[in-house]
């Protein structure tokens, strides 16, 4: 078997996956579902759990040799060579309180790198995919990265740690400077979604701390094939362990680097 047809079966094994979890997560939403706390205020939902290992179940049933990294669980080493890193519900708070704005997240790496990814947006049945060298498309449509300038004009999203209320790193500072540069700033609550709409050109940055692989390692493989830069606050190349991200269409990036790196040298907001 040809890598390329080995990675269409993977990706149409991951498309199958997180169409499955997301019908689980929209038929469960605004019912009964029980949810614990996994600090203060990071909750994990039985939904997560569910979704978690109905995706690990379906590609290990495909790929039984293959590592998984996910958000809710540890699951033994597998070939090093290929890794799933899965965010099963993102936006977990927002699915909690039934706010409509949440996704699969699954990407696959192949020795490190990023090799293919999908996001999965069920209440507007949004399936974004990308695959390294192969672009980005929603709904099998390709998408591209806006062609917005300057940051003035542009639409922007971040996020919020949870420990925000307690941690020096909380973005507030970065906040407040980027929404008086920008047109506006936009926070949802879901990472993966915020880089899927930088990728399809809706938003046209979208920076934050605090992050896990799995929250943004699809996202950031989609906004790469998109034509747009993804990397780390000081501008260099954006690695899934990274906890910092900045993705944009490329032409305010610079830009927004620069107020991050002004707002990284100031006394933090608390």
């Amino acid at each position: 078997m040809s890598i390329e047809v080995g990675l269409q079966q993977m990706l149409d094994v991951a498309v199958a996956a997180a169409r499955e979890a997301g019908a689980l997560q929209k038929q469960r939403l605004w019912g009964d579902f029980s949810f614990s706390f996994k600090g203060e205020v990071d909750i994990v939902t039985e939904v997560d759990r569910a979704c978690e290992e109905m995706i690990v179940n379906r590609i290990r049933s495909t790929f039984p040799g293959h590592s998984f990294l996910a958000e809710e669980n540890l699951y033994a080493d597998g070939d090093p060579e290929w890794r799933w890193i899965i965010d099963p519900l993102d936006g977990t708070t927002n699915y909690a309180h039934g706010f409509p704005w949440f996704c699969v997240s699954i990407a696959l790496e192949r020795e490190g790198e990023l090799t293919l990814g999908v996001i999965y947006h069920c209440m507007m049945d949004e399936l974004f995919t990308t695959t390294r060298g192969g672009g980005a498309f929603l709904n099998g449509d390709p998408i591209h990265v806006s062609s917005r300038t300057p940051l003035r004009q542009s639409l922007i999203a971040t996020g919020f740690p949870y420990d925000a209320a307690r941690g020096n790193e909380n973005n507030f500072r970065n906040f407040f400077e980027l929404q008086l540069a920008a047109r506006g700033v936009r926070r949802a609550g879901a990472a993966a979604l915020d880089l899927a709409y930088v990728a399809a050109g809706r938003l046209d940055g979208y920076w934050e701390c605090k992050l896990k692989p799995w929250d943004v390692a699809a996202g950031a493989l989609l906004v790469r094939e998109a034509g747009g830069r993804v990397t780390n606050h000081k501008g260099e190349p954006h690695r899934v362990d990274d906890h910092r991200i900045l993705a944009t269409n490329g032409l305010i990036h610079d830009e927004i680097e620069t107020l991050l790196e002004r707002a990284g040298n100031a006394a933090p907001v608390l």
